[in-house]
């Protein structure tokens, strides 16, 4: 993985994460002037297996002032991913048996500057986990804020 564009921090702390997957995004010119200007949240964002397609939805990829009108993109617009044929049947299996979701984890660009997205195939979260790692993260804060002193 190379350098991060955004980070999907809310997924972490919703879900427990069962497999991590590489995508491709299918984007416009405006759109990627948008994600190397770092107009991008992934917060609110979700996917959706539709006819074999896998479509991220409702993520926001900001406009710029220099884009002309005729060129603008929808800011919170579909998008089509890029997968493999048995990557997608997998991901609509684990979503269709064992009521799991797919979420959006973090944009980046990988070797060759292409900009790719890792996706996740997760199960939710009780409210008791969110808890419990909020108390971990806690601790491993205190425990190198000691180690720092001495």
């Amino acid at each position: 993985m190379g350098e991060t564009i955004a980070k999907n921090k809310k997924a972490y702390h919703d879900y427990h994460i069962e497999e991590k997957y590489e995508a491709g995004i299918v984007l416009k010119g405006s759109e990627i002037k948008a994600i190397r200007a770092g107009r991008v949240n992934l917060k609110d964002s979700f996917i959706r297996i539709d006819d074999g397609e896998v479509v991220l939805f409702n993520a926001h990829i900001g406009l710029l002032s220099t884009t002309h009108h005729y060129y603008r993109h929808e800011e919170r617009g579909s998008r089509k991913l890029l997968l493999h044929k048995k990557e997608i049947a997998k991901m609509s299996r684990a979503v269709q048996r064992d009521g799991m979701t797919i979420v959006p984890l973090s944009m980046y660009y990988n070797r060759k500057n292409i900009v790719k997205l890792q996706i996740g195939v997760a199960k939710g979260k009780q409210l008791h986990d969110k808890r419990h790692d909020l108390k971990e993260k806690d601790m491993k804060r205190d425990i190198a804020r000691a180690m720092k002193e001495f």
